[in-house]
C-alpha cells in the first residue's frame, strides 16, 4: 500500500510534467506572438505554480530554477527584457533541465547537471537585462535516442464517477440476486460463479469509491484565512490548530458538508469565544482557541471542531426551550443535558443577544443539521460551562453505497442505516414500562422510550397506541437502539435479519412524500425492502410526547 508522500509525490510529477508540456508548447507560440499577453501571463502562472509546489513537497533544486525563469518571464511581461532569439533559447534551455529534473526524479542512477553556462545566463538576464553578455553555448541534443513519455496519473470528472458509481449500485443489487439464486438452485457451477462475480464486484465497488476520495485537507486549509477574517471582524485574537489533513473522504461528501463547517466555524468564533477583556478576567489567556481535526472510525470519518470559549449554558438553554413553546417547564426539566443541547439544531432557534457580520442573521444551526443528515451523517454537540463546545461530525465515507441493519415488521423488508443505529437488544415484557402514554426501557444504565414499529406503520392516523403492551407480539421484544441528535429512541420489530450493504433509490410519487420513509432498495430474493429514515421518526416521536 502507498504512502500518503508517495501520493502526493506521483501527483506532484503528473501534475509537473503537465506545466512542463504546456511550457514548451507556449513559449513556441510566444516566440511567434511575442506580445500576447494572454501566453505571458498564463507562462508566468505556471511556472509560479510550479516554484510553489516543488517548494512545498522539498524539490528545492526544481523551486529555485523556476523561481529564475518566472523572473525572467515578469521582465518579459514588463517590457523590461525582449523576446529576442537569443533569450528564447536560454528560456527554452532552462525549460528543458526543467522537465530533465521532474522526470527523473525517481531515477536513482540520474545525476543533476549543473549546465553552469544556463544558469549564468538566467542570472544575467535576470539580473542584468543585456543579451551582448549572454554566453553562447550549444547544448547537443539526440531527439531520435530521447522517448516521450505520458503520465500515469488522469484527472477524471466527478460527474463521471458519479455515474460509475450508480452502475456500480445497479451491479451490487443484481449481484445479491444472482447469489441469492444460486442458492434456491443449489447448483454447484452457480454458486462458483456467484462467489466469484461478488469478489469481483467488491473490489470494483471499493475501486471506485477510492477514486472519489479526497483529503480532507483541501478544506481545512481555507480556515486559517477564514479564522482570521472572522477573528479581525469580531475584534478576537483566535489561534487555529489544525490535525488529520491527510484523511480522505468522498468528495461530493466533502462539498456537501464545506458550508455547514464554516457555520460552526463562525458560530465558535462568534458565540462560543469570549473577547480578550472577558477571557483575562477568567483567568483565562487573551487568545482564544479552535481545533479542527479529523480522524477516521471504521468506515467512517469524524470531524471535530472544538472551541474553549464560555460553553453553553443548559439554563439559558432550559429557558429558550420554553419561551419558544418547543416543551413547557415540568417536561424540560426532566430532559438528560445531552437532549436539552439537541435543542440548539431546532428551527428558529438561537441563543444569539445580537447581530454581527458573521452570525445572527436569521441562518441557524438547523440548515447545518439538515446537510449532515442529508448524507446518512450524524451531527453531535457537547458542551461544558466555562471550558468550551465540541461540534462533532460523524460522516460515512461514501454516499452511494450504506451499511444497513435489515428487519422485518408485519411480514415487511425494512432497513435503518448503521450510521443512525446505536445497538441492538432483546428484553422480555416486563422490562418494558408504561409511562404515561410512552413505553420506556432502562437501557445500559439510561431509560430508553420506546417506539412499536408496527404501530407507527400500519396504526391508523391518531389512533396509535404507544405506550401500550397489549399491542407487542410475543413475550420478547427485539428492539433496535437508534440514535439522532443526542436522542436514542428503541424501535421494537418482528425479526432481525442481518447487516448488509445497500444501494438506496429515491421512492417514486405518491409514497416519496410519507417522510418516515427515507428510501428504497432491493433485497437479493427481490423483495423490495423500505429504508426508513431515523431522523424523520424521531422527529415524529417528539411531536407526539
Amino acid at each position: 500500500m502507498k504512502s500518503r508522500e508517495q501520493e502526493y509525490r506521483e501527483i506532484f510529477v503528473a501534475e509537473a510534467l503537465e506545466y512542463y508540456d504546456a511550457l514548451s508548447r507556449h513559449i513556441s507560440e510566444l516566440e511567434k506572438s511575442p506580445k500576447d499577453e494572454k501566453l505571458l501571463a498564463e507562462i508566468f502562472r505556471l511556472l509560479h505554480n510550479l516554484k510553489a509546489n516543488a517548494k512545498a513537497i522539498g524539490f528545492i533544486n526544481i523551486s529555485d530554477l523556476s523561481h529564475k525563469l518566472e523572473t525572467a518571464f515578469g521582465l518579459i511581461r514588463n517590457k523590461e527584457l525582449n523576446f529576442s532569439d537569443e533569450v528564447v533559447t536560454v528560456l527554452f534551455d532552462g525549460v528543458d533541465m526543467l522537465g530533465e529534473l521532474i522526470t527523473n526524479l525517481d531515477n536513482p542512477n540520474y545525476k543533476e547537471a549543473t549546465n553552469e553556462v544556463l544558469l549564468r545566463n538566467l542570472d544575467l538576464i535576470v539580473e542584468t537585462p543585456d543579451i551582448s553578455t549572454l554566453e553562447v553555448v550549444k547544448v547537443q541534443r539526440d531527439y531520435n535516442a530521447k522517448n516521450l513519455s505520458l503520465s500515469e496519473l488522469i484527472y477524471i470528472q466527478i460527474k463521471k464517477l458519479d455515474h460509475m458509481m450508480n452502475l456500480v449500485g445497479e451491479l451490487i443489487i443484481d449481484r445479491d440476486r444472482i447469489l441469492s439464486l444460486s442458492k434456491e438452485l443449489g447448483s454447484s457451477d452457480l454458486a462458483s460463479v456467484s462467489s466469484h462475480l461478488y469478489r469481483i464486484t467488491e473490489e470494483l465497488q471499493f475501486s471506485v469509491m477510492d477514486a472519489r476520495l479526497v483529503n480532507v485537507g483541501t478544506l481545512f486549509n481555507k480556515f486559517p484565512r477564514i479564522v482570521r477574517d472572522i477573528a479581525v471582524a469580531e475584534k478576537k485574537q483566535i489561534h487555529l490548530e489544525i490535525s488529520g489533513q491527510d484523511i480522505q473522504i468522498d468528495r461530493n461528501i466533502l462539498q456537501i458538508i464545506t458550508d455547514s463547517l464554516l457555520h460552526l466555524m463562525r458560530n465558535a468564533i462568534t458565540h462560543g469565544i469570549e473577547g480578550p477583556d472577558e477571557r483575562l478576567s477568567k483567568g483565562k489567556e487573551a487568545e482564544g482557541n479552535v481545533w479542527l481535526s479529523a480522524q477516521n472510525d471504521r468506515d467512517m470519518v469524524n470531524i471535530k471542531l472544538r472551541d474553549d470559549g464560555k460553553g453553553i449554558n443548559l439554563d439559558d438553554m432550559k429557558r429558550a426551550i420554553v419561551q419558544r413553546g418547543f416543551l413547557t417547564s415540568d417536561v424540560v426539566n426532566d430532559l438528560r443535558d445531552t437532549e436539552i443541547l439537541s435543542y440548539i439544531f431546532e428551527p428558529g432557534f438561537s441563543l444569539a443577544k445580537e447581530i454581527t457580520e458573521f452570525s445572527g442573521r436569521g441562518v441557524g444551526l438547523d440548515v447545518v443539521k439538515n446537510a449532515i443528515d442529508s448524507i446518512g451523517g450524524r451531527l453531535r454537540v457537547e458542551s461544558e460551562i466555562g471550558i468550551g463546545t465540541t461540534f462533532t461530525l460523524h460522516l460515512p465515507t461514501s454516499i452511494a453505497v450504506k451499511g444497513a441493519l435489515l428487519f422485518e415488521v408485519a411480514g415487511g423488508f425494512f432497513a435503518i442505516p448503521l450510521m443512525h443505529t446505536d445497538s441492538v437488544v432483546a428484553l422480555h415484557n416486563h422490562q418494558l414500562h408504561e409511562v404515561g402514554d410512552m413505553l420506556v426501557a432502562e437501557i445500559m444504565n439510561e431509560t430508553i422510550s420506546v417506539l412499536y414499529l408496527d404501530e407507527l406503520l400500519n396504526a391508523p392516523e391518531g389512533q396509535m397506541r404507544l405506550g401500550d403492551k397489549r399491542v407487542l407480539k410475543g413475550n420478547e421484544q427485539n428492539i433496535i437502539i437508534v440514535t439522532y441528535n443526542n436522542r436514542k429512541l428503541g424501535l421494537i420489530v418482528d425479526k432481525l435479519l442481518r447487516q448488509q450493504d445497500i444501494v438506496i433509490k429515491p421512492l417514486n410519487k405518491p409514497v416519496d412524500n410519507i417522510d418516515i420513509y427515507g428510501g428504497v432498495t432491493l433485497l437479493g430474493t427481490g423483495k423490495v425492502c423500505l429504508v426508513l429514515d431515523v431522523p424523520a421518526i424521531t422527529r415524529y416521536f417528539i411531536s407526539k410526547r
